[in-house]
């Protein structure tokens, strides 16, 4: 594996049993090299492992086989509070749906992490105000999220995803829910921060145009990453 890569994955495999014992194998062998601040787009039809990916690279969940490394840590060497821990500094996850803290405000949502991180010992209003000002919605930080429309919902989930200044943005069809032009905003969003905050940006999307807009993009079949005609296949 290239030792410039900032993630590097090498044989990765998974497979779950089905309602009826039967194995499902969803990921057979897959290999990936991303340098840090790189943006990918994987695609696939429904099924074939695209979240299961995401969530292996984020350690939500274990391989059967293989090595993910980001940075100079290796995901299979981590127990359950290393990989919690791993996960709230140094992954941000952006879903389509987007598990807002429907009770809280968007600026309580935004400094949660902050609250989970390190306990509610410090006032992180002014840390979670510049997020909201980032992505666009801090004269919203007092409104709860049934309040705000849906590019502005997926905007406060980018902002909790930033919350604790992460290296790898993990993004699972973040604008599956919206209408065009409002996600096409969002892909601008998720763009401009990867290069402010030189965040390795990996997004899986049904939408080949905001795929395009990725500097490399991957197809998930048969249980590997193929790279699309137009992308290069390595950094």
């Amino acid at each position: 594996m290239s030792t410039r890569a900032f993630i590097q994955v090498h044989d990765l495999h998974k497979s779950y049993l089905d309602g009826e014992g039967n194995t499902l194998r969803i990921l057979e062998g897959v290999k990936l090299e991303v340098p840090r601040g790189e943006t990918v787009a994987i695609t696939g039809a429904s099924g074939t492992g695209k979240s299961t990916f995401l969530h292996l690279l984020g350690a939500l969940d274990r391989p059967d086989k293989g090595s993910i490394r980001v940075g100079d840590v290796e995901l299979a060497d981590l127990n359950g509070d290393a990989s919690a821990q791993f996960r709230s500094t140094a992954i941000g996850f952006v879903f389509q749906f987007h598990h807002l803290l429907s009770d809280f405000t968007a600026l309580e949502n935004v400094m949660m992490p902050m609250w989970i991180r390190v306990g509610r010992t410090r006032d992180f209003r002014d840390e979670g105000m510049k997020l909201l000002d980032e992505v666009g919605i801090a004269q919203r930080a007092g409104h709860k999220p049934s309040q705000l429309s849906g590019g502005e919902q997926q905007r406060l989930a980018i902002a909790r995803a930033l919350a604790n200044r992460p290296t790898v943005l993990l993004a699972d069809e973040p604008t599956g829910n919206l209408d065009q032009k409002t996600g096409s905003r969002i892909c601008e969003l998720l763009l401009r921060l990867n290069q402010e905050y030189a965040l390795t940006l990996i997004l899986v999307t049904h939408n080949h145009q905001i795929a395009a807009r990725m500097r490399r993009r991957f197809n998930l079949e048969q249980g590997l990453l193929v790279p699309a005609a137009d992308s290069p296949a390595h950094a």
